[in-house]
């Protein structure tokens, strides 16, 4: 059975959406197409994929489980054209994820070196999509700040480095030389807590009221705008922290918190001799040195 792609695009549309007006206007299409397209997906895969009525559009479990494994799909056929356009080029092409903070010119420069034909590009990626320049052929090695989700993927240790706290510059501990987590847990985190389970255990042990809602933070600039507006701190890798340059917030060191795990991914049902030797280059690769006293940002 052969699955019409642009299909699955639509019905992943309704199904994040379960509207399909809003699904429409998001695809740019007129929702009686929308509609019609997503039912020729429903008789091609032979189930039921939505319900709607009165109360609206839900998942039936047999969309459920297409909304979890399509992305894989497309994915992989993204990755698949990106990979042959490359090879269709004159000169080959590596590119290679990195998430802000981490230098990997030495590698870099070894692999110029060691490969002179090869067209080598980079690629900065954001806490959102370090692991999805992988999955849809954007990168064909990325190097990553853990935690991520694992599956397909080669996952390579690199090095470990402090995670340090950046707190608004009129914060009452901004200009203490080191604190504990627990100094930090009435504080509104303005990130997953999972990403930071010593703060989330702490806090919950601490915490009476509801947690306020973090609304969808795509970068390291959006974090420090909202630290320095007041609205909150965050925990992030020293190296990162050094990147960036503000006098608006501050960089504390939290005695215990554990080091960021820094790694190369590549997915795992890729083979290829450019692969292996940038992974055994990359290994030399270490945390920049910087100071971990307070200071600005």
């Amino acid at each position: 059975m052969d699955i019409d792609l642009r299909r699955l695009r639509y019905f992943l549309a309704v199904a994040e959406e379960l509207h399909f007006g809003r699904a429409a206007e998001r695809l740019h299409i007129a929702q009686p197409a929308l509609s019609r397209q997503v039912r020729a997906l429903e008789e091609q895969v032979g189930a039921q994929l939505l319900r709607r009525d009165r109360r609206g559009t839900a998942l039936t479990p047999a969309g459920v489980l297409l909304l979890e494994e399509a992305p894989q799909l497309l994915g992989a056929a993204e990755a698949l054209l990106r990979r042959v356009s490359a090879a269709a080029s004159s000169r080959p092409r590596f590119t290679i994820g990195f998430m802000p903070g981490i230098t990997v010119t030495p590698a870099v420069r070894a692999l110029n070196t060691a490969r002179p034909r090869l067209e080598v590009r980079l690629l900065r990626t954001t806490w959102d999509d370090q692991v999805d320049v992988l999955r849809d052929g954007r990168a064909d090695v990325s190097v990553i700040r853990l935690p991520v989700d694992p599956s397909g993927l080669e996952v390579l240790p690199l090095f470990t480095e402090p995670r340090v706290a950046i707190l608004p510059a009129d914060h009452p501990l901004a200009s203490r030389a080191e604190v504990g987590v627990t100094e930090l847990a009435g504080d509104h985190l303005l990130q997953d807590p999972d990403a930071v389970p010593e703060w989330r255990d702490v806090a919950h042990e601490l915490r009476t009221g509801a947690r306020t809602a973090v609304p969808p933070i795509h970068s390291v600039e959006e974090k420090l705008e909202l630290v320095a507006a007041g609205a909150g701190i965050c925990v992030i890798p020293l190296s990162t922290a050094a990147f960036y340059t503000r006098s608006d917030v501050s960089v504390v060191p939290v005695r215990d918190i554990g080091p960021n795990k820094v790694c190369l991914a590549w997915m795992a049902t890729r083979h290829s001799p450019v692969i292996e030797l940038f992974a055994e280059l990359a290994g030399s690769l270490t945390p920049p040195k910087s100071t971990t006293g307070p200071g600005s940002c």
